[in-house]
């Protein structure tokens, strides 16, 4: 049981993506998880058939991965009538009927839980329920074994279906975050369309009183008037457009070099309120947008600075896996109400009075099209964390 979670925490590191998480994986990646514990229960149980299916929220279709591996085969290929054939290899002249049409299932079947199912005097099947979300969807583990299996056979199988019913997790609340995502994006290019123009009226208006205007300070004013125009409206094109991947200015920076930036540009708030940034003093090379990970930065640690107390102090540390490297930024409030957790990162939605909503929406995107990973928690000495990962190397 222990070689079997290793091998595919090794690949999928499950401990860096933190309580509140399990939102990070693609539909693509949920199909690899289901082959590699496939593979892994074949091989360390006596397997007939194995299979998981699962709701793909994108295509509105329930999937099927699946292998059979009877020794005697035949023409017949072997999948569920109710699914469509994701991912089948082998095939069986074993009866697998009343299986496929799925007449065994309860809607009252427990969560991660090993159920024993009489389908056949050939051979021993067990079923593991693994999803949380749906009373009616069947998503489940099914093997079909030549022989019973002992308690710690079955706690093997366990110990994987609760593995893939974590994943799972994660792949539904991606679906429903990308979903956000998109909808930030359109009110995004709504306020876009609310924006230039006026933006451009103070340029025109800047530009003819600057005309007017004798030299001196006056005419210099009108001249900062344009030139702040133009910032706002690089910044706002930045934000439009530079968000989507394919448009990021993938390059190699140090995280302290970004880091100290922002602590400069937020110096007048952290003198208000008497309080200081301790991160670490050892470099961290990432390939990043360095403009778009700055708007990170500067949205989490106003963030902290706003609801820390005065006089305190807010960490910020950094720590280095094979792959990637994972940011954590602390403060020392009264921490995240739980009700809120689950809210704090869809767009509009603010605990800052006057605030926009959008700060930390617009973080969890530009991280997201960093190809990492966006979670807040509650400390237990108190305050809140939020934490970060990130790719050494940005994958095309």
């Amino acid at each position: 049981m222990r070689v079997a979670t290793q091998k595919l925490t090794s690949q999928f590191p499950l401990p860096l993506l933190g309580n509140n998480s399990e939102s990070k994986l693609p539909e693509s990646d949920f199909n690899q998880i289901c082959q590699l514990i496939i593979q892994q229960l074949t091989a360390l149980l006596p397997t007939v058939a194995i299979w998981t299916v699962y709701h793909d929220l994108t295509k509105g279709k329930r999937h099927l991965v699946a292998e059979y591996l009877s020794e005697n085969l035949c023409s017949v290929q072997v999948t569920p009538a109710c699914l469509p054939s994701y991912f089948v290899s082998g095939q069986s002249n074993l009866d697998f009927t009343s299986l496929q049409a799925e007449t065994w299932w309860r809607e009252d079947f427990p969560v991660l839980k090993i159920m024993e199912l009489a389908a056949s005097d050939f051979y021993h099947s067990y079923v593991c329920r693994i999803s949380k979300q749906s009373v009616t969807t069947a998503e489940y583990l099914l093997i079909c074994t030549s022989k019973l299996l002992s308690d710690e056979q079955q706690n093997l199988l366990l110990n994987n279906a609760q593995i893939l019913s974590n994943y799972l997790a994660m792949y539904r609340e991606r679906s429903h975050q990308q979903q956000e995502i998109a909808a930030l994006s359109q009110a995004l290019g709504q306020a876009e369309h609310q924006l230039r123009n006026p933006l451009a009226l103070i340029n025109l208006y800047a530009e003819n009183l600057r005309l007017a205007l004798p030299q001196g300070d006056l005419q210099e004013q009108a001249s900062l008037i344009r030139q702040t125009v133009d910032e706002l409206s690089a910044k706002l094109t930045d934000l439009l457009y530079r968000g989507q991947q394919a448009n990021l200015n993938f390059k190699k920076h140090n995280l302290q070099t970004i880091i100290g930036e922002c602590i400069k540009t937020l110096q007048h708030l952290l003198k208000e309120k008497e309080l200081k940034i301790n991160y670490p003093e050892k470099p961290v090379y990432v390939t990043v947008d360095n403009w778009q990970m700055k708007q990170v930065f500067d949205n989490l640690l106003s963030n902290a600075i706003h609801f820390s107390p005065r006089g305190g102090t807010i960490t910020c540390n950094w720590y280095a896996y094979s792959n990637e490297v994972l940011i954590e930024i602390c403060d020392r409030g009264s921490g995240i109400v739980p009700e809120e957790l689950k809210q704090i990162f869809k767009p509009y939605y603010s605990r800052r009075l006057g605030g926009t909503g959008l700060g930390l929406a617009i973080a969890q995107k530009i991280i997201l099209a960093h190809q990492g990973n966006l979670w807040a928690e509650n400390l237990p000495e108190g305050g809140a964390q939020f934490s970060f990962t990130l790719p050494f190397k940005h994958r095309k």
